[in-house]
């Protein structure tokens, strides 16, 4: 039986395009129904222009026939996180305050994948400035998990990471500012990575309220996917000088690495069925011949949250400021707003030297260890409208108690890729990361999609539940 069109992953589709199987104007087709059935019990997507993904699908069908595709993802239908700006398309950021906001033109990662033929099936949803880890708002209230619909996909991707799960594109684009892939990827049970600072040129959009903290970067079924996607994201942009990064060359890793596992943070909860998963990968590691070696938090946690913190409380407090209005703001902006008021041009520095200390000490444990593994969640999914869950394990937690194992790639700038490496009955995935240092993105990827313990040839299952 020949598999829906819907169900394929980006590679599998550009190989039936090659093929002259099918067009990228019968995948986008597919996909659309799909969007269609399952769309308005999970609210991933928020906004469309059919008419302009026709066209662009119509295109590349074009090319394809010609034999003249673009790129290797030329008719790739995907999503796009409704914090990036997409010429004709609205662009909110979740928030009441940029309602009705229609950019004319794509910000730089955009308009590398418009330029390499990707086809924009819509956008996806968001938290309020995608500053929280659930996928709720009050222009378009509430994503849920395809998986386990009651519950929450995770945030802030958490609309593009549900509609991968749910059948509605391969590939969704998204911004991780402190987890913002990898979690809403470990949730639903998918592949995401986090790229390392410099790598992705990013220019044109909104205000870039956490500093380079924040990075954009894909969730897909499958590694292959990200590979693929990131090498058109990636790449020297003369208007961002972050980008020469981008240039350098980074060896392949080693064919036995040198594993630092950190299985809890401190004294922070970790759901026991999440430490299980992480153990059994790590026998799996060991097995494949590989150097695993058990470590404490090797950083200040305490630290990185501060900094954390006071550059998002800032950076939202100025924009606000810039905005000059703040009808319509839900209660955790209002709250950011207020706490970033109270800081002081000195706070801020000080983060941003914690910051650049913090990269320093991650250069130098990434001369010690090729890779770190950890869990990417320390909660399976929790109800979607709740912004997070108030304990884990037994043990009451606070907004971030979810989130504390992603921030410090993030203040860092290192790359990170969530791995899915279980599914449960009613609470969605369990993803773990595997981290590198910066600018070994490629490499980091290449070990991905070629560790067998990872089982990356398989894509990722879809959600049957609407079906």
């Amino acid at each position: 039986m020949t598999p829906a069109l819907w169900t394929l992953t980006a590679t599998e589709l550009t190989a039936g395009y090659q093929a002259g199987t099918f067009t990228p104007l019968d995948a986008l087709s597919a996909i659309e129904a799909r969007l269609d059935t399952v769309n308005r019990h999970i609210k991933a997507v928020i906004a469309e222009d059919r008419v302009a993904a026709r066209r662009q699908a119509a295109a590349s069908t074009e090319r394809w026939q010609a034999g003249k595709p673009l790129s290797a993802i030329d008719g790739v239908p995907m999503t796009i996180k409704d914090n990036l700006l997409v010429a004709g398309l609205p662009a909110t950021w979740g928030s009441k305050l940029h309602a009705g906001f229609m950019p004319d033109a794509d910000e730089a990662p955009v308009a590398r994948l418009r330029a390499a033929g990707a086809v924009f099936i819509g956008k996806t949803n968001v938290p309020e400035f995608t500053l929280q880890g659930y996928a709720s708002n009050l222009l378009f209230g509430t994503t849920c998990n395809p998986h386990a619909p009651d519950m929450t996909p995770g945030g802030s991707t958490g609309g593009g990471a549900a509609a991968v799960a749910a059948g509605i594109g391969p590939v969704a684009i998204g911004t991780d500012g402190g987890g913002s892939l990898r979690r809403p990827a470990a949730h639903c049970g998918l592949f995401a990575l986090k790229p390392s600072v410099g790598q992705v040129a990013r220019y044109g959009g909104f205000p870039e309220i956490l500093s380079d903290f924040e990075v954009v970067g894909p969730i897909a079924r499958t590694a292959q996917d990200l590979r693929t996607v990131f090498s058109i994201l990636r790449g020297y942009d003369p208007i961002e000088p972050l980008s020469l990064a981008s240039l350098a060359d980074q060896p392949a890793l080693p064919s036995r690495c040198r594993i630092a596992y950190l299985p809890r943070m401190g004294d922070a909860p970790i759901d026991p069925l999440i430490a299980r998963a992480a153990d059994d990968f790590v026998a799996a590691l060991t097995a494949a011949g590989h150097i695993v070696e058990v470590i404490d938090t090797p950083y200040d946690a305490d630290s990185v949250g501060r900094a954390w913190g006071t550059v998002a409380a800032a950076g939202l407090n100025w924009h606000l400021e810039s905005v000059g209005s703040r009808d319509g703001l839900g209660a955790n902006a209002q709250s950011l707003d207020a706490t970033g008021a109270a800081y002081s041009g000195a706070d801020y520095a000080a983060a941003m030297a914690s910051a650049h200390a913090a990269r320093q000490d991650a250069g130098r444990f990434f001369e010690q260890y090729d890779l770190l593994l950890c869990p990417s969640i320390a909660a399976l999914a929790w109800p979607a409208a709740e912004p997070f869950p108030p304990e884990i394990d037994g043990q009451p937690v606070g907004p971030r108690g979810h989130a504390v194992f992603t921030g410090w790639m993030n203040v860092t700038g290192v790359c990170a890729v969530n791995i899915p490496v279980a599914m449960t009955g009613d609470r969605g995935g369990i993803g773990l990361q595997l981290v590198s240092a910066i600018g070994r993105d490629g490499a980091l990827l290449d070990f991905v999609c070629n560790l067998p313990a990872i089982g990356a040839s398989g894509p990722a299952p879809l959600s049957r539940r609407f079906d």
